[in-house]
Order: C-alpha cells, then structure tokens, then sequence
C-alpha cells in the first residue's frame, strides 16, 4: 500500500517532467498501462518507449497539476490537469484520472481515463 507521501512523489516527478525517470523508480518492472480502453502496454521497455513517443510529439507544456488523489489501501486515483502545445501547433487540455493498483510502493497497473476525442498532434 503506498503512502501518501509516496503518492505525492510520484506527482512531483511527473509535474517536473520525469516521466520517464518516474517509470523507472515507481511502476513494478512488469507493470501495465492502459489509455481508456486501448490494449495495455505491458513492461519497462513498451513503457518507456510510450513515453518517448509522447515526449516527441510535445513542443510545449503549459501546466501539469492535479486537481485532486484519493488513495483507498492499494488502489489509488489521481486527477491530473495537462495543457501542451503539440509540435504540430495544436494546443490540447486533458483532464484524466489515472487509476493505479499498487502492490508495496510500486504501481503494478494503471489505466488512465479521459476524453481523447479533442487532443490533436
């Protein structure tokens, strides 16, 4: 069961831009992550190899806050505020909830919830 402080570790890692330092240090090796209801990306390397992909697409972020978390024993649930202007141009708001199984202090599964229709790149 994560801690609070663990949890908010994990926020200030991703509002620094670690994204990828934050698969590393907080996610178990073999954890997944899914967006909406894509199939998951299972593993460090399909993880890693996500975020870069994204990092790419990306000129600029204009904020990256969390509206709110809520952590129930294992399970945790994180509201996250993310504004970025895509290389292309685009500019895109994305208010997501991550929903994370945690097993210790590590996330073994995440799947992030949110509109895609309006994010363009």
């Amino acid at each position: 069961m994560p801690s609070r402080e663990r949890v908010q570790e994990l926020i200030s890692f991703a509002q620094q831009g670690k994204l990828q330092e934050a698969q590393r240090e907080f996610y178990a090796e073999d954890a997944s992550q899914q967006e909406n209801g894509s199939a998951p990306r299972v593993g460090l390397a399909a993880r890693l190899e996500f975020e870069q992909d994204f990092i790419s697409q990306v000129a600029e972020i204009h904020q990256s806050r969390v509206d709110s978390f809520v952590i129930d024993g294992d399970r945790v649930a994180i509201n996250w505020i993310f504004e970025f202007t895509s290389v292309n141009g685009h500019r895109n708001l994305i208010n997501e909830v991550a929903y994370q199984v945690w097993q210790g202090d590590k996330i073994q599964s995440e799947r992030f919830y949110y509109d895609p229709t309006g994010i363009q790149f």
